[in-house]
């Protein structure tokens, strides 16, 4: 994605087998009058302008709520959607600052189905304007079979996303009817590609990444090509998982982050690195890091950081990294039942080559219960 973010335009969780001061002297200020004073002849040259700074990120910036999605609009406001550890319906809030979704309302704009595909398991919608619409992509089950788990698309042509009707544009037909989750959508060079996570049949895996061009927001063409596949140590813990994939395009590279393994404490962000005048359609175009860019961290006391995507922060220059994690690493249970993985924030760092400095998802700095 662009540096605008969508400006104008699992079984990690679950498998397929079920299993971010006026320079001193410069002013004399009487009552009524400003004027200049007089600069002493060893008077230092006057320091440029600062920009002022950002409030410090509230963290975590929005509890129990998984698979963060942030998209900041033309309109200047940034846009939340996550999933709800329910599983049954789509939120939206809406606020000018990244601190301020911690307290802004939510509201409902789509309820799972009492039955039939869209009645289970709603996970990780994303919300993208595409084309003057709002679309937003999730997955979902059926409540009679609710591991067999798909992709659906919701559209709505109205320019606020909280008015008019979402319609809902069906499933996105892939190769084959497997588990398949978790996607994700961008433009480059005129051509609108969607990367998701799917089970190929016959692999020994839960899934893979995916890549594809679209018709339009809700239809794939030609060729749907594997990017990535469950390899290493670190991708295999608990579940063989490659998913939540995310696009960020800098520094002559489109870098596409995912995450991998168990969604336990295990669970971890993966980086593909391609050119960006790379044939994005050529699994070879693609470099794999060997190791996980952003782990837990048992100083910082936060767990399974994943299912991540990128924001810019208000000064429409610098990378904010947005994503999950829980505050403790022992689960009770299946971890898809635990509640507890809250949206956090925090900025994106860039390391001398151009490449994107993870670093270690930062410490609480809201009290729990405040």
């Amino acid at each position: 994605m662009s540096r605008d973010h969508d400006l104008p335009d699992t079984p990690g969780r679950r498998t397929v087998l079920k299993g971010a001061a006026l320079a001193a002297g410069a002013l004399a200020v009487t009552p009524g009058l400003a004027q200049a004073a007089p600069a002493p002849a060893t008077a230092p040259k006057p320091h440029p302008e600062k920009r002022p700074e950002a409030a410090p990120y509230a963290n975590p910036l929005v509890l129990q709520r998984a698979d963060p999605h942030i998209t900041r609009h033309t309109d200047g406001r940034y846009y939340f959607t996550a999933t709800v550890p329910e599983y049954d319906r789509i939120v939206l809030r809406r606020a000018r600052t990244l601190n301020g979704l911690s307290t802004a309302a939510e509201s409902v704009i789509w309820r799972a189905h009492a039955s039939g595909p869209m009645s289970a398991h709603i996970w990780a919608p994303e919300l993208h304007r595409i084309g003057g619409k709002w679309y937003i992509y999730f997955a979902s089950a059926p409540a009679e079979d609710v591991w067999a788990i798909r992709i659906w698309v919701l559209e709505n042509a109205n320019p606020d996303p909280f008015k008019g009707t979402w319609v809902e544009r069906g499933q996105i037909k892939t190769a084959w009817e497997t588990f398949s989750l978790d996607a994700t959508t961008f433009q480059h060079r005129g051509t609108r590609y969607l990367v998701w996570a799917q089970h190929e049949p016959g692999m020994d895996n839960n899934t893979a990444l995916w890549i594809s061009e679209m018709a339009n927001p809700w239809t794939l063409t030609g060729p749907q090509v594997r990017l990535s596949t469950p390899e290493y140590d670190w991708e295999c813990v608990g579940y063989k998982v490659n998913e939540g994939p995310y696009v960020l395009r800098r520094n002559g590279r489109i870098f596409l982050t995912y995450s991998a393994s168990a969604t336990d404490w295990h669970y971890c962000v993966g980086l593909l690195t391609a050119d960006d005048h790379a044939d994005l359609l050529d699994a070879r175009s693609w470099t794999k890091s060997p190791v996980p860019v952003f782990t837990s961290d048992d100083t910082t006391r936060q767990y399974g950081p994943g299912h991540n995507c990128f924001t810019v922060a208000e000064d429409g220059r610098t990378d904010v990294l947005v994503y999950h994690a829980r505050q403790y690493k022992e689960i009770t249970g299946d971890p898809l039942h635990d509640p507890n993985r809250h949206t956090r924030i925090q900025k994106l760092g860039w390391k001398p080559d151009g490449t994107p400095d993870f670093g270690v998802p930062v410490a609480d700095t809201v009290r729990e219960g405040a």
